[in-house]
């Protein structure tokens, strides 16, 4: 008997002494009632702390006695301290609730994958740039959306015109053409249509703009091998907004833009209006400018109708018009004579029709239609080239949203023609094509942690392109998610796309299709391509107050058949599938710090992108394979915003096979906020890096120039400043 006395008394001392230096813990969200897997809890002014297991379960252990401060903290929630007098006896570990709050938090609705969930539970890689990121970079372009575009890894705005300021997209090293730009959902910037888009839409009236990177031709169709943009424009609310926004810049440009947003009743409406012009504008003093004279106008009216608590109709025009001017300064200043100019004259007209009907809580049908016009005049030097494009968008859509199951299935109509108003030798360059097409898209959550989405589209094109599919093309997608932890996730992904042959693409636009045949749609196959991306993303907080978080992603593209510009014995061009195919890959890496109002943000990307065309591998022209992004920003809400910024290009192949200068840009932004109004100053490009610093822009004689590539900045150092109006 006093043995097991013995024993019941070591064992009751073991436990005390346990309960003396040991503190057990579960660390649960206050909503949900989950458990937060990486939640920290440590012992105020002593090395003591640990971090939760799957389970949200923790053990802080050799606590000292006496009162102690215990600090529950994790990314995106509110932190918690309590005073726990030690020793302590616990029958069981004590449940600490932590309430959701800051801005790693924020839900970032997406809708350009066809399933409208939060950025974080989507399987594919959908980069967003929400509202108050689109104020900063308004404040740095207010005119156009090159800006708002070219500070994202993995994405160039490739200028293509030293004169003109015309500039496509270059998503991970593929040329513009294959990168699909969309307007809430419409196809409006495609084929003759594309070749100044990116130049002629203003950013004050969009809410959320949304990037994927890598094949997207299952959702939206043909196009979108390197990947789409979608620009959701803002919606009518109760509350209203009206708001202005004026402009000017020490390069003799001026940008006056309004909105007005409101809900009545069963209607609403939304009207953007813009007005952004520039004087010619010559930095290097080289008798050419180097931003154009121009003039635009736009207007984008839209009218909504809630007929029901379960139906929204909408319909809204979207008008612009811009004479564009560039070349030798005294043309453009009235001077008639023998000297270089390019004048750009365009005008766009399209409807956008919008019905969303909830059949259920869980299914909605919807049906869209837009109808596009597009005029375009492009004079040079003895040549002229006009044309117009009319192009139609119909689709009609089911989704269904099952718990674990989602689907999306559709049908949509594509047409699109262009008619040359006065051919020249080589005769029209007319074509006329019809894309039927019919998709179908899951999204399955079989456990928390894993969700998968599939999709297929099966597209039928006349003209039948000249290839084995006879004009069908069927384009498999698949991407998954994992969510290893609430702090450690992964997405992989990959698809097929397409592109039909057409005349327009940025060789051509660089010639302004001056002795470019038409094109032999019996004889040119289609563009093909097949790509993927792996990405690993990572948050934590360092320390008690840094919040980190990184994403790092592995992309590929194999393209087949690319169409490029061939130069025959007779001096014609002629666009010919190359005997060969381009691939790309490399990797992305961004990196966010934050510390109450500072933030850093670190990007880089390595892109190397390859011809392999006869036998012949070299490095795809105009694309550096370093980029580094650096953004400081200090920004206290409703205050004021600092932004320091810095990109490093490396050099960049050029088409004669040499290679041009690597450069950095760098930039300054400042805002002071008010109550109804804010003041920003912007000094962008600060040290004035400009290509012409590097060597000459053209060879020959100014009167006849032969413009060398562009590869950096020709306007230099820009410095702009306004003011933003609120007063609703």
């Amino acid at each position: 008997m006093k043995k097991y006395m013995t024993l019941l008394l070591v064992l009751v001392c073991n436990i005390v002494a346990y309960s003396q230096h040991t503190f057990q813990v579960v660390i649960k969200d206050s909503e949900t009632q989950q458990p937060l897997i990486g939640a920290t809890a440590a012992i105020q002014g002593t090395s003591i702390g640990a971090s939760t297991n799957a389970n949200g379960e923790l053990e802080l252990t050799n606590v000292p006695a006496g009162k102690q401060v215990i600090r529950y903290s994790y990314v995106g929630y509110e932190e918690r301290s309590d005073t726990v007098t030690f020793p302590i006896v616990q029958a069981g570990p004590k449940v600490i609730f932590l309430m959701p709050g800051g801005e790693e938090l924020e839900e970032v609705v997406v809708t350009t994958t066809r399933s409208s969930r939060t950025i974080e539970d989507i399987p594919t890689r959908v980069e967003a740039i929400t509202l108050e990121e689109l104020g900063e970079k308004a404040n740095m372009k207010p005119g156009d959306i090159r800006m708002l575009l070219s500070e994202s890894t993995g994405i160039q705005t490739q200028q293509t015109s030293a004169t003109s300021a015309n500039a496509n997209i270059r998503i991970q090293g593929l040329d513009g053409r294959y990168t699909q730009i969309l307007q809430d959902g419409f196809p409006l910037y495609s084929g003759f249509s594309s070749g100044l888009s990116i130049m002629q839409i203003p950013p004050l009236n969009l809410y959320q703009v949304e990037v994927i990177k890598g094949s997207s031709s299952t959702l939206y169709g043909g196009g979108a091998i390197a990947g789409l943009v979608n620009l959701i424009t803002k919606k009518p609310t109760e509350e209203g907004e009206l708001s202005f926004m004026a402009n000017i810049t020490s390069a003799k440009g001026l940008d006056l833009s309004a909105f007005y947003g409101k809900k009545f009743g069963k209607f609403g409406v939304t009207v953007f209006a813009s007005r952004n012009a520039n004087q010619a504008y010559d930095p290097a003093d080289i008798g050419l400018s180097a931003i154009p004279d121009f003039e635009r106008y736009s207007v984008n009216p839209t009218l909504y109708f809630y007929p029901g608590q379960n139906t929204q109709v909408s319909f809204g025009i979207n008008a612009s018009e811009e004479d564009r001017l560039g070349g030798d300064m005294r043309y453009i200043n009235g001077e008639r004579g023998d000297y270089y100019f390019e004048q750009n004259n365009t005008e766009r007209l399209s409807t956008q029709f919008n019905l969303e009907h909830k059949l259920s809580e869980r299914a909605v049908f919807s049906v869209k239609n837009s109808v596009s016009f597009f005029n375009r005049d492009i004079a040079v030097p003895d040549y002229n080239f006009r044309g117009k494009q009319t192009a139609s968008f119909s689709e009609a859509a089911y989704s269904l949203n099952s718990g674990k199951l989602d689907w999306v299935l559709g049908a949509n109509l594509w047409t699109d023609k262009f008619s040359e108003q006065q051919a020249d030798a080589v005769g029209k360059r007319d074509y006329d094509n019809t894309i039927v097409g019919a998709f179908v898209q899951n999204t399955f959550t079989p456990v928390d942690w894993f969700v998968l989405e599939s999709g297929l589209r099966t597209d039928y094109v006349t003209p039948e392109p000249a290839n084995k599919s006879k004009g069908v093309f069927v384009l498999p997608r698949v991407s998954a998610l994992f969510k290893v932890s609430d702090r450690l996730t992964s997405r992989i992904g990959g698809g097929m796309g397409y592109k039909t042959p057409t005349i327009f693409t940025q060789e051509a636009e660089n010639l302004t299709f001056r002795n470019i045949l038409p094109l032999n749609i019996s004889q040119t196959e289609a563009e093909t391509s097949i790509g993927g991306n792996a990405d690993i993303n990572y948050s934590t907080l360092i320390g008690e107050d840094v919040t980190f978080s990184i994403n790092h992603m592995f992309f590929y593209t194999y393209l087949n058949n690319p169409l490029i510009l061939t130069l025959r014995p007779d001096n014609l061009y002629e666009l010919r599938n190359a005997n060969g195919h381009i691939d790309t890959k490399g990797v992305e890496t961004n990196m966010k710090f934050g510390y109450e109002w500072v933030k850093l943000f670190l990007g880089y990307t390595y892109t190397d992108a390859r011809q392999h065309y006869n036998g012949t591998v070299t490095d795809m022209p105009l694309t550096p394979k370093h980029r580094v992004n650096t953004v400081l920003m200090l920004e206290k809400e409703d205050n004021f915003r600092i932004g320091l910024e810095a990109y490093y290009f490396s050099k960049q192949q050029l088409t004669d096979g040499s290679r041009g200068q690597d450069y950095w840009i760098n930039g300054v932004m400042i805002e002071k906020m008010f109550n109804r109004f804010s003041l920003f100053l912007n000094f962008e490009n600060i040290f004035d890096t400009r290509q012409s610093k590097f060597g000459d822009i053209y060879t020959g004689s100014i009167t006849n120039p032969q413009f060398n590539e562009i590869y950096a900045p020709v306007d230099g150092r820009v410095i702009n400043g306004g003011i933003k109006l609120n007063l609703l």
